[in-house]
């Protein structure tokens, strides 16, 4: 590895030579390659039930049961945080965050309310003090921990579904200002938030997704929602259902089908366009050893969440360092935490920065996707009631109305450092540690989440493309980020 790269710093140096008799514009134009693989990124795509090794997953869904983080009204705050930290010791060194949900109830006979509470009672006075502490409770652990990617509300009915039985009109009111006033940071997404909890924007978490049975009942009401702009504040998302119903027409009988057969997945795949869809989980238990399920699931989670495609790059070195690019978001949905920008110089050596900053005008919550992703085709059943076409995009013409938006960012640099020559790269940082995170759907890549863009020579203030021998490498198969905790 070490001869490779001074074999490169010779190429660099020699490729500086030749440029230094050309004729330079201004500003250095560089077009990179697109990578067109799906990338393992954070906070989008295949969720796990249960914290385990996935190839695409960097979400978790987490249940905790009530009376395991607090059985007795006497237990305190350090009670959630030791349980919490039981359960997800060590995720941040795999780069996965967790989405928790607080329940009551399983099913059946499987309860578990704090000791010194009445079992199935959720209107009493002393079930108010206890949820409002809770969530309070919650807000402090969770809403500044970084192993926390979004919360479910749960608590209510069986799973923590919020039925069987629902809350109250009086209960939504006060739980659902609770979870907000707890939560300034994190996004809280409920069951059914159109015509439950309404009172607060969350998100949505579906739990039988792309069902042919739900679909308008569901996922029309999201897709009303959406078009008020909901997915633009929060996120949605939920589960895949195999165990009810017509699920056998869509999404298919199991999490395999649905991922290997092209009739289910095309269907899917245009459902997470249709309703900006981040995170899905049940359906990431596909067969990992079947070639069809592996190439299916890839293409699923191109589709989910943010995918950042970096159009342009554009550099200068006179006075200050000015950098300007252009990036598309071709994903379907935004990101929604305000992770920083970085803009580095790596030594041409070992690659590590020398110097580093933050862009202030880049917010990559507003690079947003297309809109108005193709209906599906309804066919009406009676009583208000329809049915999609099962074949949905069998032609593979669905398509956004309105295209995504192509994003400029423009900013200059005072840089002090040594003379020399260096590699201009950005990255997207995780705010855990700052470090490089989210990686751009773009074949500039170097392990540790960094893409390099072009050569700035601080000897002679000049600006230059890669070499055509600099090596990169595959952002799919790096596993090597992560965040502090």
């Amino acid at each position: 590895m070490k001869s490779t790269k001074l074999i490169l710093v010779s190429s660099i140096i020699g490729y500086i030579l030749f440029c230094s008799f050309l004729k330079k514009d201004d500003y250095l134009t560089v077009k990179p390659t697109e990578y067109k693989q799906a990338l393992r990124n954070p906070l989008k795509g295949f969720t796990t039930r249960g914290i385990t090794d996935h190839p695409w997953a960097t979400t978790a869904q987490t249940y905790i049961r009530w009376n395991e983080i607090e059985n007795d009204k006497s237990d305190g705050v350090n009670k959630i945080i030791n349980v919490c930290n039981q359960k997800w010791s060590g995720i941040e060194e795999k780069n996965i965050k967790v989405i928790p949900r607080v329940y009551l109830h399983w099913s059946g006979n499987k309860k578990y309310w704090p000791a010194d509470m009445r079992e199935m009672d959720y209107s009493s006075q002393q079930f108010k003090e206890r949820v409002l502490r809770l969530i309070k409770r919650l807000g402090e652990c969770w809403d500044n921990d970084p192993r926390v990617a979004f919360v479910e509300m749960g608590v209510f009915g069986k799973w923590g579904e919020q039925h069987s039985p629902y809350p109250t009109k009086e209960m939504e009111k006060l739980v659902g200002h609770a979870f907000s006033k707890a939560f300034k940071n994190k996004k809280v997404s409920v069951r059914r938030n159109w015509e439950r909890f309404t009172e607060n924007p969350y998100g949505v978490y579906w739990d039988s997704w792309a069902h042919y049975n739900q679909m308008w009942r569901h996922g029309n009401s999201i897709e009303k929602m959406n078009e008020n702009g909901r997915y633009l504040q929060n996120y949605v998302g939920g589960e895949v259902a195999y165990d009810w119903g017509d699920s056998k027409i869509q999404p298919g009988a199991s999490p395999t089908e649905s991922v290997a057969f092209e009739k289910h997945r095309n269907f899917l795949i245009n459902s997470i366009r249709w309703l900006h869809c981040t995170q899905l989980r049940w359906i990431e238990d596909y067969d990992k050893k079947n070639n069809k399920a592996i190439v299916g699931a890839e293409k699923i989670q191109k589709a989910f969440g943010y995918r950042y495609l970096l159009n342009e790059v554009r550099f200068t070195l006179n006075d200050s360092l000015k950098l300007s690019f252009d990036i598309t978001n071709i994903g379907s949905a935004p990101f929604y935490y305000d992770w920083p920008v970085e803009v580095a110089l790596l030594d041409t050596i070992n690659y590590k920065p020398v110097w580093k900053s933050t862009l202030t005008s880049a917010d990559i919550r507003n690079w947003l996707p297309g809109e108005g992703w193709s209906n599906p085709e309804w066919k009406a059943t009676g009583s208000n009631d329809f049915n999609p076409d099962p074949k949905w995009n069998q032609t593979g013409r669905s398509a956004w109305s309105k295209l995504p938006v192509k994003n400029t960012i423009t900013e200059n640099f005072k840089v002090k450092i040594s003379k020399g020559t260096y590699i201009l790269s950005i990255a997207i940082l995780d705010p855990a540690g700052n470090l490089p995170s989210l990686r751009l759907a773009t074949s500039n890549y170097l392990k540790g989440g960094r893409h390099p863009i072009g050569l700035v020579n601080f000897t002679n203030k000049s600006c230059y493309k890669l070499p055509v021998n600099f090596v990169f490498d595959d952002p799919a198969i790096d596993r090597r980020l992560h965040y502090k905790y």
